[in-house]
């Protein structure tokens, strides 16, 4: 796909910046998926039967909805640049014929049941799961947590950060990721469990191997397994 070298997709100023991981997982759509099949053609001569071909090609060979969608994600995002810059006067990548994607919604446990649900945990690791529970963060906000984003006396926490696994420590993508998050009563009981279990009250990582390196989550999975 010829045309002057695009803006990294990370650096775009005008928008939120891409996670780390969803840049690698661009880079590999492109790499797997369209490269191969439009690699070889001019961004202007590209026309929406290419496009769909690639969708048509990956839902015959049995990828489900959701996996077509993400692997043309990348190609739509060096559309919509294009376009903003003059290279390009129509994106193929509209009104495409893509199958719809039907999951569902994860159920939401009931205190009651998610209150058994951390009794059956190993009890060093119900912390962690409370956390995740009660206050709503993410994997990777829970591997960024530091003491020092708690306030117990006023029962709220900060979420100023995440973790990537091959990046490590990185900015929220938006100004909604840095938020303040209520310390429900039920969740202050076991953050104050592990401030005595860790014995580092004021500074570190709330759940990390070390006060300065992060959990391992596919050791916290196995464990809950």
């Amino acid at each position: 796909m010829a045309t002057r070298r695009p803006r990294r997709l990370d650096q775009d100023a005008e928008r939120d910046r891409y996670k780390p991981s969803a840049i690698r997982s661009y880079d590999s759509a492109l790499r797997l998926r369209i490269l191969p099949e439009l690699g070889h053609v001019r961004l202007g001569d590209i026309t929406r039967r290419d496009v769909q071909a690639i969708a048509d090609k990956m839902l015959a060979s049995g990828c489900d909805a959701s996996t077509i969608r993400n692997a043309l994600m990348p190609l739509r995002v060096i559309y919509r640049r294009a376009l903003e810059d003059g290279d390009v006067a129509i994106s193929p990548c509209s009104n495409l014929r893509l199958p719809a994607v039907r999951g569902k919604r994860d159920r939401i446990a009931s205190p009651a049941e998610a209150a058994e649900i951390l009794a059956a945990l190993p009890e060093q690791d119900r912390p962690l799961w409370a956390t995740a529970f009660y206050a709503g963060l993410r994997r990777g906000e829970l591997m960024a947590l530091r003491w020092e984003d708690f306030d117990l006396v006023a029962n709220v926490l900060r979420v100023e950060r995440s973790w990537d696994e091959r990046d490590g420590l990185i900015e929220p993508k938006s100004s909604t990721g840095r938020r303040t998050v209520p310390i429900p009563a039920v969740l202050r009981e076991y953050l104050l469990a592990q401030k005595m279990r860790a014995g580092r009250p004021d500074t570190g990582l709330v759940f990390g191997a070390t006060p300065e390196r992060p959990f391992t989550p596919s050791a916290v999975w196995r464990r809950a397994r």
